[in-house]
């Protein structure tokens, strides 16, 4: 069996495809991630409502429902193992995710709506779930080389809310730095698909989002998060950014 190891925006990956294959995969995400160093596992499955199914394990081998960066890496190794065309539709245990290729390392998905946004459920905090939980912290500043300062208020909140945690400072009406502790991981990772999905939503419900469009800047690497909407609901909320293979293993 083939391993890739891929990355979006720093986020990484240990994918396989496991169409007709039977194996314990979370047993395998723990051997897997361990092996590559990898944040997560995604097994390719066969879907009865989509182009393919995505299995998702957090490198503890803990099931998660959803990850956006990942969300994009499987369109990318789908598509590169000609599984699918430049548009996808994948299953996903949050709902249907769809994906499109923008090219050879560039891809896009929409992810699912936010839900169960609550604002200001303490002091600057607000709660999202964009399929997976996320709390959203905003600070003055963020500085991502003295992130070990913030773990104890991360593992905090990650227990309390049973979510992600995300910290993000402004940059500029559309900008905002962002670091992600991640369920699963317990730790912060480089990138979080959807926790800078959750930081636009909230910042959008708010009213402190100018126009769309929300660059998310991650310690691994930038992501474009974009907003539809009508009558003051969001109606689209899209994820853009680099999907990149880094090797290919025997396992």
């Amino acid at each position: 069996m083939k391993l890739w190891y891929m990355n979006g925006a720093g986020n990484d990956f240990a994918v396989v495809d496991a169409r007709g294959a039977c194996f314990a995969m979370s047993d395998m995400a723990v051997r897997a991630c361990q092996m590559l160093g990898a944040d997560g596992f995604m097994a390719l499955d066969n879907s009865d409502i989509a182009d393919f199914k995505l299995h998702f394990y957090n490198s503890d081998g803990s099931r998660a429902q959803m990850c956006g960066n990942g969300a994009r890496c499987i369109c990318r190794f789908a598509y590169d193992n000609g599984i699918v065309g430049e548009r996808m539709s994948i299953e996903t245990d949050a709902g249907t995710v769809f994906g499109e290729r923008i090219s050879e390392d560039r891809y896009k998905v929409r992810l699912n709506l936010p839900t169960d946004i609550k604002l200001d459920v303490k002091s600057g905090v607000d709660y999202v779930r964009v399929g997976v939980s996320h709390v959203v912290i905003a600070l003055d500043t963020l500085d991502f080389d003295k992130r070990d300062r913030l773990s104890e208020l991360a593992r905090e909140y990650r227990k309390r809310f049973d979510a992600n945690v995300n910290f993000c400072s402004r940059i500029s009406e559309s900008e905002v730095r962002n670091l992600t502790y991640e369920r699963g991981v317990e730790d912060f990772t480089l990138a979080c698909g959807t926790g800078s999905a959750a930081v636009a939503a909230v910042l959008w419900s708010k009213g402190e989002l100018s126009g769309n469009s929300l660059t998310v800047k991650n310690k691994g690497g930038e992501l474009t998060v974009t907003i539809e909407s009508r009558e003051n609901e969001i109606t689209a909320l899209y994820l853009e950014g680099s999907a990149e293979v880094d090797k290919i293993v025997e396992y």
